[in-house]
């Protein structure tokens, strides 16, 4: 059995970027001194003269990008989660929300897979710092072929939109003929009756492992990749919480405001269902290889699925 390919989908968010470039000509890049990390500077090398790099400085690149979106630019503001959503928060809330304006912001380097970075440059709350902001679109792509295709909705889509990478490579699991992206729908990867498993970006594949572990164990689960935050899809969560009647979260974020959250807020509306969060229980990471820091946290296949078999016995 060929070793399933892995890509950053940093990686693939600049190289959308560049491929965009040549099919729309009014998509400019911003980026505040990290093109290299960012790889904004794959666009960079492309089309000098639409990328601006605003230097160490991402509460003015975000004003810039307001700016450039009112004169019919389609800007992607990019940095580091920790800086596009914890330092930039003022200017993203006031400047770009508040107005509602037509600006997209690529942040890289979410999470404690940052790794050896540490617990200052490992942002685990930005998701749900963004969920505050009225009328802001988050996305969080599971792999290459799903961040390349945010990247373009993105484009597409009127209004802000939060996109979040990773800095670790994560297996392809969407290398298919079938694959649609739509924002706001999330993707049934495996069905099942006994427990649904919903997870976001790199632990989507995490998730699908572990449902492989607890098949062996007689635990059937469902799988959904949920890439959209916000809005989230209600009906496809609420639909399987009824099926299966217990329900797992699983997110490389805090369990408090993000994708845990979300879907709490759904169920508890909608259809009252057990749910258990599986994500960092408020508490801040610490410096490490990612894939150790992973299995540190039980946020890897094995974690996830010594804790959803507990859950559901």
């Amino acid at each position: 059995m060929s070793e399933v390919k892995k890509i950053a989908t940093r990686e693939s968010y600049g190289n959308a970027l560049a491929a965009l470039g040549e099919k729309y000509d009014n998509l400019v890049v911003l980026d505040a001194d990290l093109a290299a990390a960012t790889k904004t500077g794959v666009f960079k090398k492309a089309f000098p003269d639409r990328h601006i790099d605003c230097g160490i400085a991402e509460c003015n690149m975000m004003g810039i990008a307001a700016g450039l979106s009112l004169t019919g630019k389609v800007p992607f503001a990019s940095s580091f989660a920790m800086f596009a959503a914890g330092r930039a928060f003022e200017q993203v809330r006031n400047t770009i929300g508040y107005p509602h304006l037509n600006v997209k912001i690529g942040a890289t380097h979410a999470g404690i897979t940052v790794g050896e970075d540490g617990a200052s440059h490992q942002c685990n709350e930005d998701i749900a710092l963004m969920r505050t902001i009225p009328g802001m679109t988050i996305i969080n792509p599971c792999d290459d072929v799903e961040a390349k295709a945010a990247v373009e909705a993105a484009y597409l889509f009127e209004g802000p939109v939060y996109m979040r990478f990773g800095r670790a490579a994560v297996p392809v699991i969407n290398d298919n003929p079938d694959y649609k992206f739509e924002i706001g729908k999330g993707v049934v990867l495996k069905e099942g009756t006994d427990v649904t498993i919903v997870a976001t970006g790199l632990e989507v594949s995490q998730s699908l492992e572990a449902a492989e572990k607890l098949a062996a164990d007689g635990i059937n689960a469902e799988v959904i990749n949920i890439h959209t935050i916000k809005p989230l899809d209600e009906d496809l969560v609420v639909a399987s919480a009824k099926k299966t009647g217990k329900v797992v979260t699983v997110e490389e974020h805090s369990v408090i405001g993000g994708l845990g959250s979300a879907v709490c807020d759904a169920l508890c509306a909608k259809a009252p269902t057990p749910v258990l969060k599986i994500g960092m229980n408020d508490t801040f990471g610490e410096s490490g290889p990612a894939m150790a820091l992973l299995a540190k946290y039980g946020l890897d296949a094995e974690g996830i699925y010594a804790k959803v078999k507990d859950f559901v016995k």
